[in-house]
């Protein structure tokens, strides 16, 4: 596509933006010391969230020379989308929220969701959850999706629901752009059931990766080019543009600088990040471990609420799920770490 003028990406979150919705992609910088994160939000309009963050640390003086790409073998494939054409053509059923505190009001392009609150663990913390997926055979975002499913099943009218949760997957290495920051994510939409275990969390993310969902969205997306202006702004508004209804995007932009050849001073301390929340997706959570420290993050459309309380108790709760069960897995292992995670801060 390098050389296309017209960019299928751009065009949908355009539309987007134009319906009054926030577009920024959430990055918070937390300095040595800091008690408060830096927020930096780069449009996704421009990049997706791999793409945003390499971006940050190079104009910090970070060397990136090669950004992660996708390990899944299933190739790309056209075929893909016309399968899950008849996805598009369903209607969407949204689950529905207990009342919460504080009061909606309608989203702005210009004003990031001020119902946010963050979670940033320590190296040893973040060890001991790589040790327990490695002993489970699991990847790290079937533990993180599982506890945070549990977190916020107090929230929904009917505790039982499915609760699907859109996940971005990277394509890097299979697609090639102009540029290796813009946006290069498919995204597969993974259904948790209330029984389910991480395993089956693990199990069901292959599964659909090896049906190629990724890359039917994926296309989904390139169709925009035969599409108007008008006619993507109507699909965005009626829910029509994602082939699935998702209580929320789970993202996490995976491991970065374990090694810590990033010396940049700018660079240094901790890192956050969410995805952009959106009517038809009204919870943003996001991951990124940067040196070998895990951070959480949780954002909430405006339209569902703008209480800060509402995210606090859901990391409050998705961060005691989650060293509930590494203190089971790990409690026959000498010498484990403790964890002394920093402790949750809402954002101002």
């Amino acid at each position: 596509m390098a050389g296309n003028k017209f960019d299928p990406i751009d065009a949908w979150f355009t539309a987007t933006e134009e319906l009054g919705e926030y577009i920024g992609i959430r990055f918070g910088h937390l300095t040595p010391g800091a008690a408060e994160p830096d927020w930096i939000f780069p449009s996704h309009r421009e990049f997706d969230g791999i793409g945003g963050f390499a971006e940050i640390l190079r104009k910090r003086g970070a060397v990136l020379p090669r950004l992660p790409q996708i390990k899944h073998p299933t190739p790309p494939s056209r075929l893909s989308l016309i399968r899950s054409i008849p996805k598009f053509l369903m209607p969407k059923h949204p689950l529905k929220w207990v009342p919460f505190d504080g009061e909606p009001m309608p989203s702005t392009n210009s004003t990031p969701p001020k119902a946010v609150a963050w979670h940033l663990f320590d190296e040893a913390t973040t060890t001991q959850v790589r040790r327990v997926c490695r002993k489970r055979g699991v990847t790290v975002n079937s533990f993180l999706i599982k506890h945070l499913t549990k977190a916020i099943r107090p929230s929904l009218q009917d505790e039982s629901s499915v609760i699907p949760w859109m996940m971005p997957v990277n394509l890097r290495g299979k697609i090639f752009r102009g540029r290796d920051t813009t946006n290069y994510s498919g995204y597969i939409v993974v259904k948790v059931r209330s029984y389910e275990t991480v395993n089956d969390i693990h199990h069901n993310i292959y599964a659909s990766l090896g049906r190629g969902e990724h890359w039917a969205n994926w296309y989904a997306y390139e169709s925009a080019h035969i599409l108007s202006a008008g006619m993507r702004k109507y699909l965005v508004a009626s829910g029509k543009a994602m082939a699935e209804w998702s209580v929320g995007g789970f993202s996490n932009l995976g491991d970065w600088d374990p090694e810590k050849k990033i010396t940049s001073p700018d660079c240094q301390g901790g890192w956050l990040f969410c995805p952009p929340v959106l009517r038809c997706q009204l919870v943003g959570t996001g991951c990124l471990t940067f040196q070998n420290r895990l951070a959480l993050v949780i954002q909430i459309h405006p339209e569902l609420t703008t209480s800060s309380v509402v995210p606090r108790n859901w990391i409050q709760n998705w961060v005691k799920e989650i060293e509930i069960d590494l203190s089971s897995l790990l409690s026959d292992t000498p010498n484990s770490p403790a964890s002394s995670a920093i402790p949750s801060y809402l954002a101002a």
